[in-house]
């Protein structure tokens, strides 16, 4: 499936230019993330997703949720339709600028940060930087991830998550750090005094992770 999405392009493309994919969270749209484009670098490509199914109020969202059974909290059939989703989009995204030696980064909001854990850690060696924001490691998403050490090493993790978020618990989003050092993975986990969102502190570091 073809995803439909945004896109803010640099003045010169090369086949080393750095390239930023953003998923948005559950009943949003693509234009969400991709504010931030104003204060990413300048020579990025910036490619915003849409998610392929509709939810009331105009939004999107990547699978069902069913809030009231925290079991089925997951559709995993259409997360994993969605997974199958991003990856083809993403590679037929690069493969149609031409990018063969840049560097392919990650971020990811609520349910999108779900998708970018699962991404990351099943295709370690397509991507560098990922941001996983009030999100957190689906176990049902992460089955088949890698876990060799080398293939691992490439990557980098900000994670970010409120402590009074009441959508996705901060215990939720804890089990990141238990996830990624156990797996020798480098991230950074940084809590915030705020809810389900990215307030300016979150936001500032945000952007200091990616101008490494």
């Amino acid at each position: 499936m073809n995803l439909d999405y945004i896109v803010r392009e640099p003045e010169n493309i090369t086949p080393s230019t750095t390239i930023l994919f953003m998923l948005h969270g559950y009943g949003s749209n693509e234009q969400d993330l991709f504010s931030f484009r104003e204060t990413l670098p300048e020579d990025w490509i910036i490619v915003s997703f849409r998610a392929p199914r509709t939810t009331q109020f105009e939004g999107y969202s990547w699978y069902d949720i069913d809030f009231n059974n925290p079991e089925n909290f997951v559709d995993v059939p259409q997360a994993t339709e969605s997974l199958t989703s991003v990856l083809e989009s993403i590679l037929k995204i690069i493969n149609h600028y031409g990018i063969t030696e840049g560097k392919t980064h990650l971020c990811g909001f609520s349910q999108g940060g779900i998708l970018c854990y699962a991404l990351a850690l099943k295709y370690p060696e397509m991507f560098n930087l990922v941001a996983c924001m009030s999100s957190y490691p689906e176990e049902k998403l992460l089955t088949d991830i890698v876990k060799d050490k080398k293939k691992l090493e490439k990557l980098r993790f900000f994670i970010s998550h409120g402590t009074d978020d009441a959508i996705i618990p901060l215990e939720w989003g804890r089990k990141a750090a238990d996830l990624l050092y156990d797996l020798n993975c480098y991230f950074t986990f940084r809590e915030y005094m705020s809810g389900h969102g990215v307030n300016q502190k979150n936001y500032m570091d945000l952007m200091d992770f990616y101008s490494k």
